[in-house]
């Protein structure tokens, strides 16, 4: 007689075969790639991540087009820049889709902007669109908001007297008080005890979401909902963040004028009266909630994490950086303010600026899709509700774009002449239908709060240090190793 063990190992024995065969079989019709274990598919070989190292390797094994398991999940990973073009440009409405299950489909209800699909998504997208219009992306209003964060961001880092810094935690705050102009419309002091934790929530928030637990989270949504650890957290800090929002809210609708609505919230609320009796409307609080947690969150990370590489660049390449302020010193002359406009004025600056954004290239692989019918790719066909993720790190690496790829040049976004010249293989903002909402309002802080910086103060090592550490630690984006700084007046 067998006992209750072996009957139990047995079983499971069978279990993981019969997982095991049923991958095998619906790999079939899918892009080659490592072979999976079962149950836990590639998680093992991926050490619980989809770092960029790791995704290069598989490139050179397997081709601009493979496929990995999460668990029994398959995920259809995109390289090179002609094959997340022909993607992402070319069916463009074919892989406007996000996976119906996946931590972050949970953490947002399935509301919101970034993870929705269909109605739902084509609404709240088009809402976000007009309403960053109406706020002014692209003209004097929003962009003297911002220039005006800029310059506390200056006092902030005068405030130093030149001694070695951290700059992360200023920069987040700074950028982070222009998402909350954009979708509270005021600022907040930064010694806020509330901005200060709806900040650090909201950074544990979009970490939880790369890390281990997460990914586990992906693979096994079903299991992860309702064991306990580490993603849990994710929750809590999120139900604070809606709660800061809700009192925001309560607080415009006693004080807004409807006739002049001066950010996301008042445009929001504004929508839901016009839209009350329209049936379909997915206008409602709960969506409003997560509207402007999309904005918030993804706004604040990505250009954060941004300037913060800027300023390591800097340091780690003075020529560069001498280079930027004499082009600053020339052009701009004595003149206070800076515009967007002046990116065309400045050549050099704009490169140097691109040439961040790519070699930091912080959001590496970017979000994944999913399929809204069959698709062709590359050869393959892929059934409906298929998820794929177009690589984004392997198109601002692709050596047949760039001419050194993995080397830190302004000449990338060069003419012979000196002339800025944009290159089809930039796109740290993705493509397509999911491009990144708040494109332009980032490449407007970015110039602002740069030329700014970089025209108030020379930065440097601190006394005695001597190597800069270009590594990135892997996150929901790709940060730099916490370093100092020295924010010398000029």
């Amino acid at each position: 007689m067998w006992s209750i063990l072996e009957l139990l190992l047995t079983l499971l024995g069978c279990l993981f075969i019969v997982k095991y065969l049923k991958i095998k079989w619906a790999a079939r019709s899918l892009p080659p790639g490592p072979t999976p274990l079962p149950v836990i598919g590639n998680l093992w070989t991926l050490r619980f991540g989809l770092r960029p190292d790791t995704l290069r390797q598989l490139v050179k094994l397997y081709g601009n087009i493979y496929t990995l398991w999460l668990g029994h999940t398959p995920l259809v990973m995109l390289n090179g820049c002609r094959t997340v073009r022909d993607a992402l440009v070319s069916h463009s409405e074919e892989l406007s889709g996000r996976p119906v299950a996946s931590f972050m489909k949970d953490i947002s209800n399935g509301r919101g902007i970034g993870v929705t699909n269909g109605h739902t998504w084509k609404q709240q997208r088009r809402f976000g669109l007009m309403t960053l219009r109406n706020l002014g992306l692209g003209k004097l209003g929003l962009e003297s908001r911002i220039w005006e964060e800029a310059q506390s961001l200056v006092e902030s880092f005068a405030a130093e007297n030149g001694k070695p810094m951290d700059p992360s935690y200023i920069i987040i705050h700074a950028v982070a008080n222009v998402m909350s102009a954009v979708v509270f419309g005021h600022r907040f002091s930064i010694d806020d005890l509330t901005f200060q934790k709806l900040v650090a929530c909201n950074n544990t928030l979009l970490e939880s979401m790369s890390s281990k637990w997460g990914i586990m989270y992906d693979a096994f949504p079903w299991l992860m909902r309702h064991i306990p650890g580490p993603h849990q957290e994710a929750f809590v800090k999120k139900e604070y963040i809606e709660n800061v929002i809700r009192k925001e809210i309560r607080i415009h609708q006693e004080n807004r004028s409807p006739e002049e609505p001066q950010d996301v919230i008042d445009h929001y609320l504004a929508q839901i009266i016009k839209t009350k009796s329209e049936p379909g409307s997915t206008f409602d609080e709960a969506n409003m909630i997560q509207v402007v947690i999309d904005f918030f969150s993804a706004g604040t990370e990505t250009t954060a994490t941004t300037m913060q590489w800027a300023l390591l660049y800097m340091v780690a390449y003075p020529d560069v950086q001498e280079k930027v302020q004499k082009e600053l010193d020339s052009v701009l002359e004595g003149s206070q303010l800076v515009y967007y406009e002046d990116r065309k004025r400045l050549p050099y600056t704009n490169a140097v600026i691109h040439e961040i954004q790519r070699y930091g290239n912080i959001a590496a692989v970017g979000v994944p899709r999913c399929s809204t019918k069959n698709v062709t790719l590359n050869g393959f066909s892929l059934e409906k509700d298929t998820m794929i993720l177009p690589n984004l790190d392997s198109v601002l690496h692709d050596p047949q774009h760039w001419e050194t790829p993995n080397q830190f040049s302004p000449n990338h976004f060069l003419d012979k002449e000196g002339n800025f010249l944009m290159n089809e293989a930039f796109l740290p903002f993705s493509a397509g239908h999911r491009v990144c909402l708040g494109e332009q309002l980032a490449r407007i802080e970015l110039l602002l709060f740069f030329t700014s910086l970089l025209r108030a103060f020379s930065f440097q090592l601190p006394q005695g240090v001597t190597e800069v550490n270009l590594k990135y630690v892997f996150k929901m984006t790709l940060v730099p190793h916490p370093y100092k700084i020295c924010a010398i007046r000029r």
